[in-house]
């Protein structure tokens, strides 16, 4: 990886198109990136890639006594442990990315320093981190299909687009959130925090039906509510997200998306100075 000098970034001629020119002539460094994520977070761990099945896992069997067992909450008639699970994977992939994204600028400090590359490649080969851990952890969710003998419809193709639109989303996060976090690193400290809140605000534990119909055009203006909903439908009963909450979850990520990636493309200008 030997690139020009940080310098060189004011060399650049500014705009959308030439910076994603850019990032394509630099997509080798992506897969390079992801690589060396991917052995780091394995490498001397006892479990190895289960620590990808471990945390979703985890969440299942404490929500399954809690939410199911002790406060009855309702699960759509279906086993509550593949109704948790099946919400818990996608948010997983969700939380692990904005986590990890958030902080990509200042745990490359180093590379950001002393090297120019675009740096969104950190960015997406965290994405691409996470989205193993989440192939990994949907093998285990394959299995609670057979187990519980819920078959699959053709409606399942929805997962495509439906994780397509969350990347999106996600990716807009953390283009905003990293910049931010270079500056304001207190984003790191209370982002757990935000994720878990967020979580409750999501229909993972619990299905949207039990959100008050008064409360839910408030309650969707979360696009993860909308994603988080439509996985549930198109794996677990076998029909298409409701389009009316995708309808407004895809313009916010499409738009966030864009003002998201140019802050991030200004705001990398003093990366370099900053960290």
């Amino acid at each position: 990886m030997t690139e020009p000098l940080n310098p060189a970034v004011g060399d650049k001629q500014p705009g959308l198109m030439s910076d994603l020119r850019e990032l394509a002539q630099h997509a080798h460094l992506i897969l390079s990136f992801a690589r060396r994520d991917i052995r780091a977070k394995y490498k001397q761990t006892l479990f190895g890639v289960a620590w990808a099945v471990i945390q979703p896992l985890s969440l299942m069997v404490v929500f399954t006594f809690v939410f199911s067992m002790f406060a009855h909450v309702e699960s759509d008639g279906l086993p509550y442990p593949i109704f948790a699970y099946s919400a818990l994977v996608f948010w997983t992939f969700f939380s692990l990315c904005v986590s990890q994204g958030t902080v990509a600028m200042t745990a490359n400090a180093n590379l950001v320093r002393k090297i120019y590359f675009p740096r969104e490649t950190l960015l997406l080969a965290v994405m691409i981190s996470a989205f193993m851990d989440l192939l990994i952890a949907a093998v285990l969710l394959v299995g609670m299909f057979f187990y519980y003998r819920i078959g699959l419809s053709w409606a399942f193709l929805w997962v495509i687009p439906l994780l397509l639109l969350q990347a999106i989303f996600t990716l807009a996060i953390i283009f905003l959130s990293s910049s931010l976090h270079v500056n304001f690193r207190d984003i790191g400290h209370g982002l757990p925090l935000l994720l878990q809140l967020w979580m409750f605000a999501t229909p993972v534990a619990y299905p949207l039906a039990s959100v008050p119909a008064w409360l839910l055009p408030i309650y969707m203006l979360n696009p993860m509510a909308g994603i988080i909903d439509g996985y549930r439908r198109v794996l677990l009963h076998g029909a298409h997200p409701d389009l009316n909450y995708l309808a407004f979850a895809f313009p916010i990520a499409i738009v966030g998306v864009s003002l998201a990636y140019l802050a991030f493309k200004r705001a990398e200008r003093t990366f370099a100075d900053v960290i």
